[in-house]
């Protein structure tokens, strides 16, 4: 099997799982409300994990926003992280790739996958690390993170907080993490008039303002102080970031005070009703279709008749790819207009934040579509699936802009090199700017003026064959010993994420456009560079897409 095919399956989908497992030591025990909770001590660090935050989202709570979980009054041990919410199906596909390894494609990604992760709607948990010193004195910083993985898979399990606080220990700058689990897919994001009427949209992110509560409620009990909270994510985890930043017209509720965003920020998308395609195939395969109340039909199915056919809508590592069936959009009331047009408004919350991408934001995604060989395959992706209802004047200029010379394309800077297809650069370059580096370079033209800001770009692992450096390959450098990680730790105490250890960061601004850049130059890991290039192409970029939003 070919080094990139593994790498997706791998990074994509495995999403460096960073878990250390020194021997445990001691059962530390927190109390919440009359029970008393009992984690476990690795080291100098404690864990708690698999909290329940929201009632179970199962029976008539299935497709309604979360419920606040009772009072605590029962003692348990909090030793394991809980069941993953319901993972879509991957529809891994790549063709001219594997051939017959297809096979032992969707046994790593839909079998293999399965067991390592289990799980089941009884899903919204939520894990608390801390210093193995903290007390309910210790009011210490707390940063909670929210996971990626397209809406569609992801779980808070496979991210180790302990490395993060072990980091901040060493660092003499304590924090406490938090990740939760929220629902994913059509449970969490489904879509239509009939959600829209029903006021349900949008459920894995008010999953996220749930446990975001719980956390003002509980925290102090771990060490840590509500009034001190960072809000972390990568890919969907920070676009769901950025989306707590424009909800309810930028108000944070008092749920947070800065944000960290790796690789997300609003995209440009419609109504909830844009996916009622996919809702009524929905309920036509699960044979809801004749009922009156189809959402209510929804809400009595069987798990796996629902679960099989939510599988049946379009993945993210299938050829609509990063054309979403699922994921948040505008609902009139928690997210009241498009998150992008929200900041254009200026709706967006008045905190201190960090956002940044990696240089190649487009070649996971492209290494799916590499069945895109000519200008015509390319126009006709983009005009049937990206952009359906683009003018031909705008096509043509997109392409204009992201032409077929693969020295421009990416992985940007290799040349002639890693050209998988005449168009694999190209549709790289397309992709990671318009998901990615365009969203991000808008978000901050419409809000750097206004509140303390820094920008970073990740050129790490540009060695990478065909991938560069890839979607959440910075994910190495902020879990573990990475220097993002110092720069994030020192961000959630201070909120500034310059200290006396680190190269210093300049804030972003619109006249100077100042990126952190991260590389491999072992003498230069990290250079100040500035966030000017490909302007023309990223700039109508932006505009087509606002135009005709997915």
């Amino acid at each position: 099997m070919h080094a990139g095919t593994w790498l997706v399956v791998t990074t994509f989908l495995l999403t460096h799982v960073v878990v250390a497992n020194p021997l445990r030591r001691a059962s530390p025990v927190v109390t919440l409300d009359s029970a008393t909770v009992t984690g476990a001590q690795f080291g100098r660090v404690n864990r708690y994990l698999g909290i329940p935050f929201a009632q179970s989202p199962v029976g008539d709570l299935r497709f309604r926003r979360p419920e606040p979980i009772a009072p605590y009054t029962e003692s348990f041990s909090a030793l394991t992280y809980g069941k993953a919410c319901p993972q879509q199906d991957v529809q891994l596909s790549l063709p001219g790739i594997l051939g017959l390894a297809d096979r032992t494609v969707d046994f790593l990604t839909n079998t293999v996958w399965g067991v390592a992760l289990p799980d089941g709607e009884d899903c919204l948990t939520i894990n608390v690390v801390t210093p193995s010193s903290a007390s309910p004195a210790s009011n210490l910083p707390v940063i909670v993170w929210i996971y990626g993985g397209g809406f569609q898979i992801g779980s808070s399990s496979l991210y180790d907080g302990g490395s993060v606080v072990e980091k901040s220990i060493s660092m003499g700058e304590p924090v406490i993490f938090v990740s939760m689990n929220y629902r994913l897919s059509a449970f969490g994001f489904l879509a239509s008039q009939e959600v829209k009427d029903a006021g349900v949209a949008n459920l894995g992110l008010h999953d996220q303002r749930e446990a975001l509560r719980w956390v003002q409620k509980y925290i102090y009990n771990f060490g840590g102080d509500p009034t001190k909270v960072t809000i972390w994510g990568e890919s969907a985890g920070a676009v769901s970031v950025s989306m707590h930043m424009v909800a309810n017209d930028g108000d944070t509720e008092g749920l947070y005070r800065a944000a960290v965003m790796q690789s997300g920020t609003p995209v440009p998308v419609g109504d909830v009703t844009k996916a009622q395609v996919h809702y009524n195939n929905i309920v036509e395969n699960t044979g809801c279709s004749g009922e009156s109340d189809t959402l209510a039909c929804l809400r009595t199915l069987d798990y796996d008749i629902l679960k099989g056919a939510v599988d049946q809508t379009p993945s993210i590592t299938g050829y609509n790819t990063l054309v979403l069936p699922w994921l948040p959009r505008t609902d009139g009331t928690f997210i009241r207009e498009d998150g992008q047009q929200l900041v254009q408004q200026g709706k967006i919350a008045n905190v201190p934040y960090i956002v940044g991408d990696c240089d190649d934001e487009g070649t996971l995604f492209a290494l799916i579509l590499n069945n895109l060989t000519t200008t015509s395959d390319v126009r006709g992706y983009l005009k049937d699936v990206w952009i359906p209802d683009a003018t031909p004047a705008e096509l043509d200029q997109i392409l204009a802009l992201y032409p077929a010379d693969i020295t421009k394309g990416s992985p940007f800077d290799t040349h002639i090199f890693n050209a998988l297809t005449p168009q694999f650069k190209r549709v790289a370059a397309l992709l990671g700017d318009a998901a990615f580096q365009a969203p991000r370079r808008m978000f901050l033209d419409h809000s750097a003026y206004a509140q303390n800001t820094w920008s970073f770009l990740s050129k790490r692992l540009k060695v990478t064959p065909f991938l560069g450096s890839f979607h959440a390959s910075d994910l190495f450098n902020s879990f573990g010993s990475g220097d993002l990680a110092e720069y994030i730790i020192h961000f959630t105490n201070n909120l500034d994420p310059n200290g006396n250890d680190v190269t210093s960061w300049p804030k972003y601004t619109t006249d100077t456009r100042k990126l952190m850049t991260f590389q491999d130059q072992p003498l230069q890991p990290r250079i100040i560079t500035q966030d000017n290039y490909r302007q023309q192409a990223i700039a109508f970029l932006t505009a087509v897409m606002l135009a005709h939003p997915i």
